[in-house]
C-alpha cells in the first residue's frame, strides 16, 4: 500500500465515523436551533480543536492510551453522559423563557466554542477511534511520524469542517424560517435538549454496561 491510498483508507474510515450521528453532531445542531448558525459554527471551531489535541496524544502516547483505556473508560463514559445531559437540561430551561430567534452574541459563540472543544475531548467514540484506528495508519516505513501525524490532523480538522460546518450552515437556514414564530422557538430548544439528553442516558447506559 503506497502512502495516498493510507491516507485515502483514514480519510474514508474518518468520515464514515464522524458522519454518524453523536454526542459531536448534535451538540453543533442544539447550539444551531438555539443560538443560531455562527453560535453551530463556533461549537464546530471547538470540536476542530478537540479533534487536533486528539491527534496530538494519538500521535504521542498511542501505547500509554492502550495502556489507560481499560481502567478510563468506563469512567469517560459516565463524565461525558453527565456532561452532556448537563447542557441538556441547561437548553431545556433557558428556551422556556426564549420567546424570538436572534443572533448569537460574542459571549454565547464563545461559550458555544469552549464546550465544543470539552464535548469533544470528553467522546468516547473520539478515544475509541483513536485506540483501534488511529494507530493503525501511522507507518514507519512512510517516514517520520510526526509530518504523518500532521497531515492526519488537518484531515481531521477539514473532515469535522465540512461535516459539522456544512451541518451548521444548512440547519442555521432551517432556523431562519421560525423567526418571529415565539411557541416553536420554545419547542425547538426543548427538543434540542431532549436529544441532548437522550444521547446522554444511551452513554450512560453504555457506561454502566461496560
Amino acid at each position: 500500500m503506497t502512502y495516498t491510498e493510507n491516507l485515502w483508507l483514514y480519510f474514508t474510515l474518518l468520515f464514515g465515523i464522524i458522519v454518524v450521528p453523536g454526542m459531536d453532531m448534535i451538540f453543533v445542531l442544539a447550539n444551531v436551533l438555539t443560538r443560531g448558525r455562527t453560535a453551530g459554527l463556533a461549537a464546530t471551531a471547538g470540536i476542530m480543536l478537540g479533534g487536533l489535541v486528539h491527534s496530538i496524544y494519538g500521535a504521542l502516547g498511542v501505547g500509554l492510551l492502550a495502556t489507560l483505556m481499560p481502567v478510563l473508560f468506563k469512567p469517560l463514559l459516565i463524565v461525558g453522559a453527565l456532561y452532556m445531559a448537563w447542557i441538556g437540561v441547561g437548553l431545556m430551561k433557558s428556551s422556556i423563557t426564549v420567546d424570538h430567534v436572534g443572533p448569537a452574541d460574542t459571549r454565547s459563540n464563545w461559550e458555544a466554542f469552549r464546550r465544543g472543544a470539552v464535548t469533544c475531548l470528553i467522546n468516547p467514540k473520539a478515544y475509541l477511534f483513536m485506540l483501534a484506528v488511529y494507530p493503525q495508519f501511522l507507518r514507519p516505513d512512510f517516514g517520520p511520524l510526526g509530518p504523518q501525524a500532521a497531515v492526519m490532523a488537518a484531515m481531521t480538522a477539514g473532515t469535522q469542517f465540512a461535516i459539522y460546518g456544512g451541518l451548521a450552515v444548512a440547519a442555521g437556514r432551517a432556523r431562519n424560517l421560525l423567526v418571529g414564530n415565539g411557541t416553536a422557538t420554545i419547542w425547538v430548544g426543548r427538543i434540542a435538549g431532549l436529544l441532548l439528553l437522550a444521547v446522554s442516558v444511551l452513554t450512560l447506559w453504555e457506561g454502566i454496561r461496560a
